[in-house]
């Protein structure tokens, strides 16, 4: 894949592709006959990695220790990166508030038409029932 190929597969922009091979996250090889960068599927999936942690807050800094890690198939990572072990509450938060989302938006146009205020209201609540449950379900 080019820049703009695994660019476009990883939701990001290529922009963002070229400051991750430059900081030396990506590694492409080179095309010998046109000189372009080449990206593999093992790129996307680092692609797809470094873009995770990074909404999680995570440094490139950081993110490239990980990857040193990684690349040496250190199975103590987490271990060693603590920050990174603490980050799993969080995560599993986000993905509870995600498929509140996904669900609200299901269910647009149905019977069941969840309602977009109570939705933003229940994100913030302090006991929300996304927190609680696990599943999307107002307290209407």
């Amino acid at each position: 894949m080019r820049v703009t190929e695994l660019a476009r597969a990883g939701g990001v922009s290529a922009e963002t592709v070229r400051h991750y091979t430059r900081e030396g996250l990506l590694r492409p090889q080179r095309d010998p006959c046109n000189g372009y960068q080449l990206y593999d599927e093992e790129a996307l999936g680092r692609l797809r990695f470094i873009d995770c942690l990074r909404s999680l807050g995570v440094g490139l800094p950081a993110i490239k220790q990980i990857l040193h890690w990684a690349d040496q198939d250190n199975p103590t990572v987490v271990d060693r990166y603590t920050p990174l072990a603490n980050k799993g509450c969080h995560i599993r938060l986000r993905i509870q508030e995600l498929q509140a989302i996904a669900q609200w938006l299901e269910s647009i146009g149905t019977d069941d038409d969840l309602s977009l205020r109570q939705l933003i209201e229940d994100l913030g609540s302090v006991e929300s029932t996304i927190i609680a449950g696990g599943h999307y379900s107002s307290n209407r």
